[in-house]
């Protein structure tokens, strides 16, 4: 019983825990619910013809781009031979949809030399192709700085440039603008610099922008934007609308039949039902999961999934009523056989959504992941929260009201008694 009550008590903060994040943590929903833009790309070497690995290319260096410039849940997909579609969502401003994926982000180094008469700048060959990361911080003087931090062959190329040019400028251009340009006073082997944006520094905007920039990296094909539109909202908020309708409505029917057709077990799975549901939208959150309308209907379905689960054990504890065991054996045999089947179905569902989720599209992607974390979380439900219940409602006494389980009396037949050394052995009765 020590145990059980601990158990329960883990499932209350578990509860607490599930409530607070739903508060806390914002809802991500997707393009289709909250609106966005949606861009349409068309690669276009310069030369030679678009190939299979080329798009791969395009379609990574894409999302690595829209990642780390911070909008989240982008949709990147292939369309056609050489075509890519970028759903991005909450963001309407098309100019801005555009510079998260077009802006180009050239870091070069240079130095001074003589040509006809007039100093200008010559390319050292060291660029951002060389850059490991960059990190925006402050100078000792509180401007803002963009520290630069080069790979292995960057950090080699540095040091011999610096090796070389000490006691001359080595310049920094970034898209073509120089933005300082340094005197090296000793070799620098670290392969670390650093762009101070001048006398006057940088702006916050302006540094944050280049460090996003620099490390979203370039494409590695030219691709231009073809098409290009916004989605409003206002389908989403509908759709949101009618899709809480839908649950609840659900929900409501299942709760109710349980009630009625399974009486005292039922009721408990109701109870299991709502805390399986407060576990499972904290989770959506916690991750955190996007909700497109696909995925709601996934997180719907799989309330349906939650239920079978409890069915299953329900009906095989009611066999084991109807054969004579006693209520705590009943019970333990009902989770114990059911198990079984309910790990089959479960992950059967499971292998589907991992297919679909791998091999289909953004819309099928969003549906295979919420019914996938709600069949899991299911399991969880079924077997620990509802067993837990029933333990510690039921005990382990003798079933003094089988109409609480929906049987009749005359419906319980004679139970094979054990007869063991041990009391608390022989007064549960014996599994077959």
């Amino acid at each position: 019983m020590k145990n059980k009550l601990i158990l329960f008590w883990l499932i209350v903060v578990i509860v607490i825990a599930s409530l607070i994040t739903i508060a806390v943590k914002p809802t991500k929903l997707g393009l289709d619910l909250v609106g966005g833009s949606r861009l349409v790309l068309e690669a276009s070497p310069a030369k030679g013809t678009v190939t299979p690995d080329m798009m791969s290319s395009l379609q990574f260096a894409i999302e690595n781009r829209v990642n780390k410039l911070g909008v989240a849940e982008t949709v990147v997909q292939r369309s056609g031979e050489k075509r890519l579609v970028v759903e991005i969502p909450d963001v309407s401003d098309l100019n801005q949809a555009k510079e998260y994926i077009g802006e180009t982000a050239e870091l070069d180094f240079r130095r001074p030399i003589l040509k006809n008469g007039f100093e200008t700048w010559e390319t050292t060959g060291l660029t951002g192709k060389d850059l490991s990361k960059a990190n925006l911080s402050t100078s000792p003087n509180g401007q803002w700085v963009v520290d630069l931090e080069f790979n292995d062959n960057g950090t080699k190329k540095f040091a011999s440039l610096t090796k070389e040019m000490v006691g001359q400028q080595m310049a920094i251009f970034f898209n073509g603008e120089m933005q300082s340009a340094p005197v090296i006073r000793e070799p620098i082997p670290s392969g670390r610099a650093q762009i101070s944006g001048g006398d006057s520094g940088f702006a916050y905007e302006e540094a944050k922008k280049m460090v996003d920039l620099l490390n979203a990296g370039a494409l590695p094909v030219p691709a231009k934007i073809v098409e290009e539109n916004t989605v409003g909202p206002t389908l989403g908020a509908d759709s949101i609308a009618k899709s809480k309708v839908a649950g609840a409505i659900g929900l409501g029917f299942v709760m109710i039949f349980m009630a009625l057709y399974y009486r005292a077990p039922g009721l408990i799975a109701d109870v299991a039902l709502i805390i399986y549901g407060l576990m499972l939208f904290a989770l959506f959150k916690a991750i955190p999961v996007t909700l497109t309308l696909a995925g709601i209907a996934g997180f719907i379905l799989s309330i349906g999934m939650a239920v079978d689960a409890n069915i299953l054990i329900f009906e095989r504890t009611k066999e084991e009523l109807k054969a004579g065991r006693t209520l705590f054996t009943a019970i333990n045999s009902g989770f114990d056989r059911a198990f079984t089947s309910i790990f089959d179905s479960n992950m059967t569902t499971i292998i589907t959504c991992i297919i679909l989720y791998f091999f289909g599209t953004s819309i099928v992607k969003g549906f295979a992941l919420t019914l996938a974390i709600g069949v899991i979380v299911s399991m969880f439900s079924a077997i620990t929260i509802t067993r837990n219940f029933m333990h510690l409602i039921f005990g382990t006494g003798n079933l003094k009201h089988p109409e609480w389980f929906g049987i009749r009396k005359d419906e319980i037949g004679e139970g094979f008694q054990a007869v063991e050394t041990k009391r608390e052995k022989a007064k549960f009765g014996i599994l077959d």
